[in-house]
């Protein structure tokens, strides 16, 4: 076996078998992805509208999503964001598809929860090496860990006791809000996991209607200035510009 082989057989592991749903009203274009995906190992659920995407969310798990921006019923965006509340697929890597080239656009998507933007028209090659490198990605866990056990959480000098609900830094207590000890915790206990904002607002306010994106930002500034030594240059809680935000890798 030439080692061009063997590097075409680990690719093809990254997606065979994998369940990928495809959100796409222009059929040409949803059989164009589903064909090439399905060469790739790939089984999709092929979707035709956003009500329709939604009721799949809610009945199945997948390992990735292919999204467009605009469909007819429940645009793209809302959709978006409709899964990172699902807790069935709230971590699900999306691409979104956009006939749009505007940076604001694709701005918009990225800060909805998706994970990667393709432009129309495409080439097959480019979506077969997006969908693979975003399959390889880790997926974030379905809850913190040892937030079941009430294990102790350290992290860049910081220790979070939940089952004290107590956090301390270089052996001083700090006084943190419900809310922000519940974003300290999440954060620290996936160090280098990036959490959308969408994801956030599931996560920390589970649900309430009467919070925006800017709630998360807000959040996290408070945050900031409590355990951070110079909030203005954080070194824990890291902004990813277009995706969100993680605790920095231990």
């Amino acid at each position: 076996m030439t080692i061009s082989d063997t590097g075409v057989q680990e690719t093809r592991s990254a997606t065979s078998g994998r369940r990928v749903l495809v959100v796409e009203d222009e059929r040409h274009i949803r059989d164009l992805v589903c064909l090439h995906l399905g060469l790739e190992g790939c089984m999709c659920d092929p979707v035709g509208d956003g009500p329709d995407a939604l009721k799949h969310i809610r009945e199945q798990a997948y390992d990735l999503i292919v999204l467009d921006l605009m469909l007819p019923g429940v645009d793209g965006v809302t959709v978006c964001r409709a899964i990172r509340r699902e807790p069935l697929n709230f971590d699900v890597p999306i691409l979104m598809l956009t006939a749009r080239r505007e940076e604001s656009d694709k701005v918009l998507g990225l800060e909805s929860g998706a994970d990667d933007y393709l432009t129309k028209p495409f080439g097959v090659r480019e979506l077969v090496a997006r969908v693979r490198a975003l399959l390889r990605r880790p997926r974030q866990l379905a809850a913190p860990a040892g937030a079941e056990r009430g294990g102790v959480v350290t992290a860049h000098g910081i220790t979070i006791d939940p089952a004290r609900r107590s956090v301390t830094i270089a052996g001083q207590d700090v006084d943190l809000t419900a809310q922000e000890f519940s974003l300290l915790h999440l954060l620290a206990s996936h160090p280098g996991i990036v959490f959308s904002r969408d994801a956030l607002l599931a996560r920390i306010w589970k649900g309430d209607v009467h919070v925006t994106d800017r709630s998360v930002d807000t959040l996290v500034k408070r945050l900031r200035r409590k355990v951070e030594t110079d909030p203005a240059n954080p070194t824990v809680i890291l902004t990813v510009w277009g995706s969100g935000y993680k605790c920095a890798d231990v």
